[in-house]
């Protein structure tokens, strides 16, 4: 038997997949991964089973959405009984009122909710909602930041710095091939966490709103500066325009109101999604109610045969039940917490340098700089190569890591979880190094 798992049923399902899916996937973002993709049988708690057998710690978490870890047992249970009643009527139920009522006790600047299928989806609908209220067109979003794969703002998600161009009037960075060249004729890309920039792109009051992550976690794990999240919302103000938070990873990950009760600024549209429904395909965008009620008055269209999907509003129920527990997110964090200092420490012990930070449920690892980063520019120094060949040697071993060095932390990743991750990451690095 060899020493490491080995991931061969996986590999040939994806040779056999690819015969009648697309690169054997149904995401682009489920490519490119080693030793190779994976397909999975099991989920229960921290742990995924694949078709090998192989149970493995798991810290991608379906991308984020599985808080609450998998397969767990208040919403399976939920579902069963849920079933009996149906699956989908493409109307009214009584659970999208009960889940409204806790997401506008819940979220700080909620008063209305409207739920879609997925956060791509709910940034498409807060953007056609502030370029409404505002009667202005033009976008401020951010380098680095991610609000989905539609073309008008899968713009400068991942440049390189010769491709980015000056810092102080970046150019805008097209994703992929086929995308519309005029898509981001709407949009503006500055670099985040400069307040100085941002306030002189706004005084020419052409700007319906600023979309940006409260946090940066989809390009590492940045905070914002201090004040700067206050002081963006002053200056959006000043010029007319709307402040909107895609807390699709921060939403009721931070704190049971996302990172605006985090960090205490409550913007005007605030996007959710992932953590909302534990991997039910539900997303919501909340505001006041005089800005929501453009969606009332039949100003503003917005449609979706699935939009709360009577299946997923249960689990959307039982989810959210969980954040109003008094000690969930001081739990959370202290997992959180001690598995970075764990790690950490192992990175230090052995010599490598690099940076990491955390959040409640949330934590980023990169290898190559000291420096912690406040902007996406910043990331462009990190080793990702090395970081690749770390992850590696973690699925070897028996642990999931994503390999953008975001780690996703669950109320189910146990003390003897963590403290098994970081031993095997000892032995990973100790690998990585005598290669």
């Amino acid at each position: 038997m060899s020493e490491f798992l080995t991931f061969n049923k996986s590999k040939a399902y994806i040779e056999e997949s690819s015969q009648h899916l697309a690169g054997g996937v149904n995401s682009t973002f489920r490519t490119g991964m080693q030793p190779n993709a994976l397909s999975f049988t099991s989920g229960e708690g921290a742990y995924l089973t694949d078709l090998d057998g192989n149970k493995l710690i798991d810290y991608y978490l379906g991308m984020g959405p599985m808080i609450l870890g998998y397969n767990p047992t208040s919403i399976k249970q939920a579902i069963q009984k849920g079933i009996e009643e149906g699956i989908f009527f493409g109307a009214q139920n009584k659970h999208e009122l009960i889940a409204a009522q806790m997401i506008n006790k819940l979220v700080p600047s909620s008063e209305l909710v409207r739920f879609c299928t997925s956060g791509s989806e709910a940034v498409q609908a807060s953007l056609r909602l502030a370029r409404a209220a505002t009667k202005k067109n033009l976008i401020i979003k951010f380098e680095g930041h991610y609000h989905g794969w539609f073309d008008n703002v899968l713009w400068s998600n991942k440049p390189s710095l010769q491709h980015a161009g000056r810092r102080d009037n970046p150019n805008l960075v097209a994703w992929t091939e086929g995308q519309d060249v005029h898509s981001g004729d709407s949009i503006v890309v500055l670099p985040w966490n400069d307040i100085d920039l941002l306030k002189k792109r706004l005084s020419k009051n052409d700007i319906a709103a600023v979309i940006m992550e409260p946090a940066m976690c989809n390009s590492g794990g940045i905070s914002p500066k201090a004040n700067y999240l206050k002081k963006t919302k002053e200056a959006c103000k000043l010029h007319n325009a709307l402040l909107i938070f895609d807390e699709t990873i921060t939403g009721f990950r931070f704190a049971p109101g996302g990172a605006q009760e985090y960090y205490g600024i409550l913007p005007d549209i605030t996007i959710l999604a992932k953590a909302i429904a534990n991997g039910f395909p539900v997303a919501a965008i909340t505001g006041n109610k005089k800005l929501m009620s453009l969606l009332t008055q039949g100003k503003v269209v917005h449609g979706g045969t699935y939009n709360s999907q009577f299946l997923s509003m249960i689990a959307t129920v039982k989810t959210l039940e969980n954040y109003s527990k008094y000690n969930f997110h001081y739990e959370l964090n202290n997992k959180t917490i001690f598995l970075k200092d764990g790690i950490e420490k192992v990175l230090f012990d052995e010599k490598i340098t690099s940076i990491l930070s955390s959040f409640p449920g949330f934590m980023f690892c990169g290898f190559g700089t000291n420096k912690q980063p406040i902007e996406y520019r910043d990331l462009l120094n990190l080793n990702n190569e090395m970081y690749s060949s770390f992850c590696l040697e973690m699925i070897k071993r028996g642990v999931r890591t994503l390999e953008r060095g975001a780690w996703f932390i669950s109320i189910e990743h146990s003390q003897d979880i963590l403290e098994e991750t970081i031993e095997i990451a000892k032995h990973a690095i100790v690998a990585l190094k005598t290669k």
